[in-house]
């Protein structure tokens, strides 16, 4: 399901973007990776939508981060921290915690989409593959 991530090439310097910023991207790069795996069944609109927000929210990139970091190497551990330290309390009624995990994940994966598309594949991958229940 990741096939679209891996014709991207890299681009960018590494210090292009700062972690807020590889944030916002790495969560719609998520999002979209979510609707195409989703979008393949036959369900109504609004299933379809319900489904993809469960595991988009902060909570399921949370867990999903959970799951990777034992394959996660230096640097992409690094930019998990990066991306957590720099998460704010987030939204109101949240878990502070939670969601700097959330940002974190999302900053790795905003970085590698732009860095090293292969290796965000391997990793969504290894979600798809394990077909965890991330709401």
């Amino acid at each position: 399901m990741s096939d679209w991530i891996r014709i991207q090439s890299a681009s960018g310097s590494e210090d292009d973007l700062g972690p807020q910023q590889l944030a916002w991207l790495g969560d719609a790069v998520w999002e979209l990776h979510q609707r195409l795996r989703h979008c393949r069944s036959r369900r109504r609109s609004a299933d379809l939508h319900n489904a993809v927000v469960a595991v988009v929210k902060a909570e399921a990139q949370a867990r999903a981060l959970a799951l990777l970091e034992p394959q996660l190497n230096e640097s992409e551990r690094d930019l998990v921290r990066r991306g957590r330290n720099r998460a704010g309390k987030g939204p109101r009624r949240g878990d502070p915690a939670i969601y700097a995990k959330a940002t974190g994940f999302e900053t790795m994966v905003g970085w590698l989409f732009l860095q090293n598309p292969a290796r965000l594949a391997q990793l969504l991958d290894q979600l798809d593959e394990a077909d965890i229940d991330l709401k």
